[in-house]
């Protein structure tokens, strides 16, 4: 039976955390993400868990991407400048491949920015957070329920693909308060899927040796199979090694076991473009404000629609080609100077949207989505 929960989602992402598995948080509070740490800080220690605030960010991720090498599914949450600080050990989580969730409850950037106010700032962070080469997986909210359905998501992508998975949210749908209708909880235990493992003879346990279209099977600590964790490139049992081969097969894998399955990733939404003359794209809190303004200026007999993509990395490309070509007149709005726009403009092969970004901390009011539809 579904649930109805009043509540934010910043708390609904923390209890989609508990009902997901997750076992273990460790984070720094950081404005406007402070609440995930906060409400699952009360959660998990009822399940026998653990929730810790560490000293700064860089230990909260150190200290969960541990717990993920464990076994145990792992959460931290911050912000921008935290994702900034957690950066190395973001990259660690890809090249040992550590499945584990990162919310970022985006704020007004760069630098310290605007703490308390909304922005879209961290979408080509997230798509590139640490150096080196990898695929990201990024989901994004748009609404209440998705902070809680995006968050379980995140947890079973990390586990299936064996790296970090990013769950972006914005300061106005984390502190937004308001009733979420959310899955069952059996439903959502039902779908938990848990890492692989391998079960063979300790001896013939090599984690990194796997097809190039697969993500490492990393066992549990302390069951008797023995493998390396590293930061360096490395071989099938993870020491570290410079044989030309064996480095590049590795970081082609890195690409291949996430392109070889965007199928498993991909997640949008067409609202109301069956019959629409002009397309909107839109993300995260915006599609909210766009959603009220289509059903405005449909009262008056202008035909808009929006495809919103919820997974933003690997970005829905096919179908963002598809559609571009058959809406001559398109609105994309960020809460930025244009970062996702970039990523539509090279899979459309268009450079001729209409644009309607803001970065100043303040939201896009349904009617500059009106006002800006009219003078198209």
């Amino acid at each position: 039976m579904a649930r109805e929960l009043i509540s934010t989602g910043n708390d609904l992402a923390a209890i989609a955390a508990v009902d997901a598995g997750c076992e273990f948080f460790a984070g720094y509070p950081i404005t406007p993400s402070s609440e995930v740490m906060h409400t699952i800080s009360d959660l998990l220690p009822k399940q026998g868990c653990a929730a810790i605030q560490m000293e700064d960010e860089i230990a909260g991720v150190c200290a969960a991407l541990g717990a993920a090498m464990s076994g145990k599914r792992s959460l931290t949450a911050t912000s921008g400048p935290g994702i900034s600080l957690k950066a190395e050990n973001i990259g660690l989580g890809y090249i040992a491949e550590v499945p584990l969730v990162i919310i970022n409850v985006m704020r007004g950037g760069p630098s310290t920015g605007l703490p308390t106010r909304v922005q879209q700032g961290d979408v080509l962070q997230a798509k590139a957070p640490t150096h080196g080469d990898y695929k990201s997986i990024t989901l994004c909210a748009g609404n209440l329920e998705e902070c809680y359905t995006e968050t379980v998501r995140a947890f079973n992508l990390a586990d299936r693909f064996m790296q970090p998975v990013f769950v972006l949210l914005d300061e106005t749908i984390g502190h937004m308060s308001g009733k979420a209708v959310l899955p069952d909880l059996e439903e959502v235990k039902a779908g938990i899927k848990p890492r692989r493992v391998f079960e063979g003879d300790p001896k013939e346990y090599k984690p990194y040796e796997v097809p190039q279209d697969e993500p490492a099977i990393l066992n549990p600590m302390f069951q008797g199979y023995r493998y390396h964790f590293t930061g360096l490139h490395h071989d099938a049992n993870g020491h570290p090694t410079e044989d030309a081969k064996k480095c590049e097969d590795l970081i082609e894998r890195l690409f291949n076991k996430v392109e070889a399955h965007v199928d498993e990733i991909d997640s949008y939404e067409e609202y109301k473009l069956d019959d629409a003359d002009i397309m909107i794209i839109a993300y995260g809190s915006v599609s909210l404000s766009v959603r009220e303004a289509i059903n405005r200026l449909r009262e008056e007999g202008i035909k808009v629609g929006m495809f919103r993509p919820i997974t933003l990395w690997p970005s829905p490309e096919a179908k963002i080609e598809e559609l571009c070509k058959k809406y001559d007149k398109v609105l994309v709005t960020e809460l930025n100077m244009g970062q996702y726009i970039q990523e539509i403009e090279r899979a459309s092969g268009r450079k001729d949207f209409h644009k309607l970004f803001k970065a100043n901390g303040r939201p896009i009011a349904p009617l500059e989505i009106i006002e800006k539809i009219k003078g198209m």
